[in-house]
C-alpha cells in the first residue's frame, strides 16, 4: 500500500494530482499564474471541485494565456458567467482578467516566476510535518507574498490562498513525513 498525505481522497484524478503535481517545484511563469488563478477560484470551495473543472477552466480562459485573458472585455465576462464548466463567480472572473494585466507587468519587469520564488529565496521551503494537522494554513512567506501581490494590484490572493498556491507549485514542500512523495521532494533542488 502506498502512503499519501491524508487529504488525498480515493479518486484517480486526486491521486494523480497529489503524486505527480502537488509540491513539485514549478518555475514557469505562465504555469505559476495558472495555479495561482485556480487557487483563487478555489477560495471557499474544495480543491477537488477545481481539479475536476481544470480542463474546462483552461478551455474557457484560452489556456490561461495571460495576453489573451488581459484583453478580455464585457462580452468575455458574460461568456464566462454562462459557462457551467467553471466556477461562475463574477468577482473571481473579473479578478482573473485584472490579475492577468498585473501578471504581465510583473512578468515584463522581472519574470513572474522570479518574483514568486523570491519569497522563498529561490528554493523550496522544506517542511517536515508528522501529520496533516501540523501543516499550517499560511506562513510568513505566504503573508509576505500576498502582501506584495496585493500591493501590485492582485485580487483574491490572500495569505491562505497564496499558501495553498505555494504548496501546490512546490515553493513549499508540505507532503507529510509518512507520504511516499516526502523523500524525493524534501531533497533540495
Amino acid at each position: 500500500m502506498v502512503n499519501r498525505c491524508k487529504w488525498v481522497g480515493n479518486e484517480t484524478i486526486y491521486i494523480d494530482y497529489h503524486d505527480h503535481e502537488w509540491g513539485v517545484p514549478v518555475h514557469d511563469s505562465r504555469a505559476l499564474w495558472e495555479q495561482l488563478t485556480l487557487e483563487s477560484f478555489q477560495s471557499g470551495l474544495s480543491w477537488i471541485t477545481i481539479l475536476r473543472k481544470r480542463e474546462s477552466f483552461r478551455a474557457a480562459f484560452d489556456g490561461f494565456d495571460p495576453v489573451k485573458v488581459a484583453a478580455y472585455g464585457d462580452a468575455d465576462v458574460a461568456r464566462l458567467l454562462g459557462d457551467a464548466g467553471i466556477v461562475r463567480h463574477r468577482g473571481k472572473i473579473e479578478a482573473t482578467i485584472h490579475n492577468a494585466r498585473v501578471f504581465l507587468d510583473i512578468d515584463a519587469e522581472q519574470g513572474f516566476a522570479n518574483f514568486m520564488w523570491s519569497f522563498v529565496d529561490g528554493a523550496p521551503v522544506l517542511n517536515d510535518w508528522a501529520s496533516i494537522s501540523d501543516v499550517p494554513g499560511s506562513s510568513p512567506h505566504a503573508i509576505a507574498a500576498a502582501k506584495a501581490l496585493k500591493t501590485r494590484g492582485f485580487k483574491f490572493c490572500g495569505p491562505t490562498t497564496v499558501y495553498a498556491f505555494m504548496q501546490a507549485a512546490g515553493l513549499v514542500m508540505d507532503h507529510t513525513r509518512d507520504c511516499h512523495c516526502f523523500a524525493a521532494l524534501s531533497r533540495a533542488d
